[in-house]
């Protein structure tokens, strides 16, 4: 690699990481529940171990530390997207408990 380009990996890496925080932020800010960004996360865990393994066996290191570091963030993500799901999943079932309760407290005379 030419001297004037052994900048680029590392600002590229630079680049996604700023990505993936800022994805990260939107789902903290969001509250995410979203299938869709659970299903992105999984999909970009994916791809990117296979970079890293691909990266592992040309000694690049520049995609190493991406590819790592994606995938150290994008499960983070991923987690607190689950963690979300089963959270509202559960204030959910609450709060059809309490109407169920409320309903027939209505309707039993006392």
């Amino acid at each position: 690699m030419s001297k004037e380009l052994e900048f680029l990996p590392y600002t590229a890496t630079s680049i996604s990481v700023v990505g993936r925080f800022i994805f990260m932020f939107l789902i903290y800010q969001n509250k995410s529940t979203n299938s869709l960004s659970l299903l992105f996360c999984v999909l970009s865990i994916c791809s990117s171990t296979m970079w890293l393994y691909y990266s592992i066996i040309n000694g690049d290191m520049p995609m190493i530390t991406r590819s790592l570091l994606e995938i150290f963030l994008l499960t983070i993500s991923s987690i607190y997207i689950i963690k979300n799901k089963i959270q509202q999943q559960s204030q959910q079932s609450q709060l059809q408990s309490q109407t169920q309760l409320q309903s027939q407290q209505i309707t039993t005379p006392t």
